[in-house]
């Protein structure tokens, strides 16, 4: 999966803006007949077509309320020449947002929903391992209010979500879609100041996630925060352009996971991220097309070392997943705990080897 990150370089020129017109089409039922049937027909569809602006005023109202709610705790941040966003994590100021957002700055400018003037802000700790930083506010405005955050386990694909952020610089913006999927294990790149994560249990969603909508909030309809929008999908057909309606947010499990221990410890102490304890890099076969990864150095006492495993080795399968890019084996441990016991199949000199591992932390 290509993806894009969504943060934004500061903006140097004014956005042009399209604006389209909508044509609305009308159908027309006969009204000349005058039968019992027809004209209780006729009354049936009356009731319907009358109920049918109650409905979406009921959703409108939710919109408008989840908004009124959830946008306080949403923040846009100034990372150097970059823009992002950020969700107020606590009521001392901490504010949770994406690592590559931050970026390498230690300071920043925030500015909130209500625009109370531009805020400071200092690093807390990054992570980029799950893409995942915390920020301070040097001071807590009044009507600066901390974000509720939901539950992972219980999103379901085709609810309704609104993503919360600064696309485009455009801070306290919202778009509205469904989540179209869940448990997707994304690689972002590493080029323009991106992390490389590799992230397990993403949500994916139709929601606009645009440059500047990262580190914002993907938000259901009960107010809850269900993840931080992080990554666009990129169509390479297209030139690396987004693909419309496709991006990807950090489960807020994996949020709150991460921010309360940067919050409690000031670093991640717990990843729950598993490792093989190498340092490798990706191999090509005679065609140069991917056939392995190949380790660089075993780390002493790792679980790798520990499985007999060496540099010069090239692995080509972790349990029943076949092995070609670094970014493949990435994707595999992500799927998996430290502690997991596993079999690693490798080649050693053109042989080919199988030994169990257990796994460690990252």
């Amino acid at each position: 999966m290509d993806t894009s990150r969504a943060r934004l370089p500061r903006l140097l020129a004014p956005l042009a803006v399209l604006t389209c017109s909508l044509l609305l089409l009308g159908g027309c039922s006969d009204a000349g007949s005058g039968t019992g049937r027809t004209s209780g027909s006729a009354r049936e569809g009356d009731t319907a077509q009358a109920a049918a602006p109650r409905a979406a005023g009921d959703l409108q109202a939710d919109y408008e309320r989840v908004i009124k709610d959830v946008l306080p705790s949403v923040v846009q941040i100034q990372a150097g020449d970059s823009l992002g966003s950020g969700v107020v994590y606590d009521d001392q100021g901490h504010v949770v947002t994406n690592a590559h957002v931050v970026g390498k700055s230690k300071s920043f400018r925030v500015t909130t929903a209500r625009n109370e003037g531009v805020l400071g802000a200092k690093l807390v700790s990054s992570y980029p391992e799950q893409d995942l930083a915390v920020i301070k506010l040097d001071r807590v405005p009044d009507g600066t209010k901390a974000a509720r955050f939901g539950d992972s386990a219980k999103v379901e694909v085709g609810q309704i979500v609104l993503a919360m952020g600064s696309p485009l610089g455009l801070s306290s913006s919202v778009t509205q879609g469904i989540v179209s999927a869940t448990g997707r294990t994304v690689t972002e790149g590493s080029s323009g100041g991106g992390t490389g994560a590799t992230i397990a249990n993403m949500v994916q969603t139709s929601a606009a996630i645009n440059p500047g909508n990262s580190g914002g909030a993907l938000v259901n309809l009960d107010g809850q925060v269900i993840g931080i929008p992080t990554l666009a999908a990129t169509d390479p057909g297209l030139g690396d352009s987004a693909a419309p309606g496709i991006g990807f947010a950090i489960p807020a499990s994996m949020v709150t996971t991460v921010a309360g221990q940067i919050v409690r410890d000031g670093k991640v102490t717990d990843s729950g991220r598993a490792a093989l304890g190498i340092t490798a890099r990706t191999v090509v076969d005679e065609t140069y097309r991917p056939a392995g990864v190949a380790v660089v150095e075993v780390r002493k006492g790792g679980p790798a070392a520990d499985a007999g495993l060496r540099a010069g080795d090239i692995v080509v399968r972790l349990g029943d997943t076949d092995i070609t890019t670094v970014t493949s084996l990435s994707e595999a441990l992500a799927s998996m705990r430290p502690g997991d016991r596993t079999k690693v199949t490798y080649t050693r000199n053109g042989v080919e080897h199988t030994a169990e591992v257990t796994l460690g932390e990252q």
